[in-house]
């Protein structure tokens, strides 16, 4: 099936033309507008995102003062998406005109979170239960989206092979360009993500296929990248664990670091972010907390002994010591 390109028309994709575009995930408690503005400042991703917008039904401001303040969370010139989680069609509607009013200019609808009361509440992940209804949603958002519209979506509910059968569904509505994390809801985070099903659906959709799912290094990139065809790359945990990714893939940074020397990495990444933490939570117990929840996505069995370490800590101030002399104590 012949894919849609912007020569043929489609300008509302976050991204320019001729670019195999490298993507920060939208990842909850982790890429607010603070994480986000040093990835910009230093590693620059072709796009990045929001973390989801709760969109809720009955409330007094459809988009809480949190989502506004992430759609004005400008990104040094990067594309920034944001992403809206919600059940409700006329309150995800009319959050979708707020986010346009705001200046956004790509809107992204999260088709794939498992977890929380979101899930609960049939939306997230727990759309893809209803095909019919999702359609009829997405069908109605794009005649209010004037801006680019995507979707991040699970390969399915608890069927790997459901996202299949949905592509004329997101071709049929309107949506611009899809992202799929090829396990199912259910599975969260179990077991290898399948980019076999993201091949095909690149394979069969006219739409740019983004692929979105364990890219923790280079060779997991090229892997990926060989594998499924894709558009371009979205990464999540790989990315917050090693920003340097991105110029990794690049071919700006080397490919891989020895311990020692990701140790140091990791101690310069964690000291820029302090401040900017500093600046957007309160408390030194909130903002040791962040730091923790960006720490804790380093699996790298090298790291292992002292992110527990790291990860041990009760008091920012003792984090903040033993972070100091990290590269040094693998030296």
């Amino acid at each position: 099936m012949e894919k849609m390109s912007d020569a043929e028309g489609n300008n509302r994709l976050p991204w320019r033309r001729g670019c195999h575009p490298l993507m920060l995930a939208p990842m909850q408690g982790l890429t607010n507008r603070a994480l986000r503005g040093l990835f910009v400042e230093t590693v620059r991703p072709d796009v990045v995102f929001t973390e989801f917008v709760r969109v809720q039904a009955g409330a007094r401001r459809v988009l809480p003062a949190t989502g506004r303040a992430e759609v004005l969370g400008r990104s040094g010139g990067v594309p920034l998406v944001v992403q809206l989680i919600g059940a409700d069609a006329e309150a995800l509607v009319a959050a979708a005109d707020m986010v346009q009013e705001l200046g956004g200019e790509h809107l992204n609808i999260n088709l794939g979170c498992p977890y929380g009361r979101m899930t609960g509440n049939s939306a997230g992940g727990a759309l893809l239960r209803d095909p019919v209804g999702l359609a009829k949603l997405l069908a109605r958002l794009r005649r209010h989206v004037e801006v680019g519209f995507s979707v991040k979506v699970r390969s399915g509910f608890d069927d790997p092979g459901q996202v299949l059968s949905l592509l004329p569904v997101f071709e049929d509505c309107g949506v611009d360009f899809l992202i799929i994390h090829p396990r199912t809801v259910v599975q969260k985070y179990s077991g290898p993500a399948d980019h076999r099903i993201t091949a095909t659906a690149v394979r069969d959709s006219k739409l740019p296929v983004i692929a979105n799912g364990d890219i923790f290094t280079v060779a997991d990139a090229e892997r990926v990248t060989a594998q499924t065809g894709a558009a371009g790359l979205m990464m999540g945990r790989g990315a917050i664990a090693d920003p340097l990714l991105f110029k990794r893939l690049r071919g700006e940074y080397r490919a891989v670091s020895e311990p020692a020397e990701r140790c140091r990495e990791l101690r310069e990444y964690l000291l820029a972010l302090l401040p900017r933490y500093r600046d957007l939570f309160c408390g030194d117990q909130q903002i040791l907390c962040k730091m923790k929840e960006v720490l804790s996505q380093v699996q790298e069995p090298d790291l292992a002994k002292p992110v527990r370490s790291l990860l041990r800590s009760r008091k920012l101030s003792f984090f903040v010591e033993q972070l100091a002399g990290l590269g040094d104590a693998a030296s």
